[in-house]
């Protein structure tokens, strides 16, 4: 299968969460990735949020990229017939791997590794150091007191004038796809791949 131009990597949880919703989106949102031509690039797993993007991905057809540390292959029970699976050493090497395979990035709902990883690539882009799409797909409210909490660090001057980050609010599944594509259409990356790798 052609690897497709467009990927977005998809951080989410590795369960279920509580509300049905979750699981609900998940799955669709990488049915209308694969509909759309876009890949996933995601971290491997076969449970949870995570599992479920993949596999909507599959059903539709899709192409999907999992990058899983050896470490966590048995945890997140690695899910086997993907597209293209890679097993990296580090957890470092699996973040470095999939901001270079991603053309723009998409947080579902998810614990501490998922805000962890949000965080991350919100901090390189507020660096300058990529101008990739940051989508946050807020199902059921869930990234509510976080998107409060950028807005009081903004006030408290703790992201200081010219050092805002764009971050687009998806309130479903199905506004990830628009919002992404016009993103992509309105911004050029800024940094080569070869200068991210030989900073990490």
């Amino acid at each position: 299968m052609t690897i497709p131009t467009h990927r977005l990597c998809v951080y989410c949880g590795s369960g279920p969460g509580r509300n049905p919703a979750y699981m609900q989106a998940a799955d669709e949102l990488g049915r209308l990735l694969a509909e759309a031509g876009i890949g996933l690039v995601y971290g491997g797993g076969g449970m949870g949020l995570m599992g479920q993007v993949a596999k909507g991905v599959l059903s539709a057809g899709g192409h999907v990229t999992g990058i899983i540390p050896e470490f966590l292959v048995s945890k997140e029970r690695m899910l086997d017939g993907v597209s293209e699976l890679i097993v990296t050493r580090t957890m470092h090497e699996r973040k470095t791997l999939m901001f270079e395979k991603a053309t723009g990035f998409v947080a579902l709902p998810g614990g501490i590794g998922t805000l962890e990883e949000l965080a991350e690539i919100t901090t390189w882009a507020q660096l300058g150091q990529h101008a990739k799409p940051l989508i946050v797909c807020n199902i059921e409210n869930y990234w509510d007191p976080l998107l409060v909490l950028f807005e009081h660090m903004h006030a408290e001057s703790f992201i200081r004038d010219g050092m805002e980050v764009l971050i687009d609010v998806a309130k479903t599944a199905a506004d990830v796809v628009p919002i992404y594509q016009h993103r992509r259409s309105v911004t050029v990356d800024k940094v080569p791949l070869k200068i991210i790798r030989d900073q990490l």
